[in-house]
């Protein structure tokens, strides 16, 4: 996807801002074929008719709103576009993150920020053997606090607890609740270094301290924190850590 131009959808219901999406887009040479819809319906119609690569979509739309359609979209045959949502509306990030979006744009947009998502997009295409660290690593997670959205860096995350279908953060300086449910994390973390350690717990190899194996029980340190590591986990845990240290090294 690269060395291809990226095919594009803008939709957005509002002409003004439809206009200044696709000027904008039009000006990266990463972007190539742009159709545009005013509505959810209109969008979805075009995505049926034509192979697309990623939609750049509000989401309060008539019709058939920008969190419905990326919905519809994740039922399409794979691989269906990615989607950016271009918003003014920050509560939906968390939603957004459910649905896997490439990134999650602030009106009004800059172009320095557009042309951002336009980057993760096209590392999200490519091949991980062709990714830089710097794109592997740096993938973020939409937390609420106090009705206020803050994007947390994935490498900032020590380690991550379950609460029911919630998951619970923790960074060094602190700990977010967020509506993902651990196994999901789990899956899409495994390739940034995340093993699950006990029925509740994911751990970041790259944050173990010490490992510590007493009375049969094992437990990792990780910053200040001890976390019980289960018997079925633990040698799993050893060959991991021995490897990660390795390639470090």
């Amino acid at each position: 996807m690269a060395d291809t131009p990226l095919r594009a959808l803008v939709a957005d219901d509002e002409e003004p801002a439809l206009a200044e999406l696709v000027y904008l887009l039009e000006r990266d040479p990463r972007i190539g074929q742009i159709k545009t819809a005013s509505n959810g319906p209109d969008a979805l119609k075009i995505l049926h008719e034509t192979d697309l690569d990623v939609v750049f979509c509000d989401i309060k739309m008539p019709g058939l709103d920008g969190i419905d359609l990326a919905r519809v979209l994740s039922k399409f045959r794979q691989p269906h576009p990615q989607i950016v949502f271009v918003t003014a509306y920050d509560e939906h990030a968390v939603a957004a993150f459910d649905l896997q979006a490439a990134d999650y744009v602030m009106k009004p947009v800059r172009a320095e920020r557009l042309a951002e998502a336009v980057r993760r997009v096209v590392t999200a295409g490519a091949p991980a053997a062709l990714q830089t660290p710097e794109e592997t690593e740096d993938a973020t997670i939409p937390v609420e606090l106090a009705g206020v959205t803050r994007w947390v860096k994935r490498s900032s995350v020590r380690y991550v607890e379950a609460q029911g279908d919630y998951a619970r953060l923790h960074t060094g300086q602190n700990s977010h609740l967020v509506r993902i449910p651990l196994s999901t994390l789990e899956e899409r973390w495994r390739d940034a270094g995340f093993t699950r350690i006990h029925r509740s717990t994911l751990v970041a190899l790259a944050h173990v301290d010490e490992m510590r194996v007493d009375g049969g029980r094992c437990a990792v340190r990780v910053g200040g924190d001890w976390l019980p590591v289960s018997r079925r986990h633990t040698r799993e845990l050893r060959d991991l850590l021995v490897r990660s240290t390795a390639l470090r090294g």
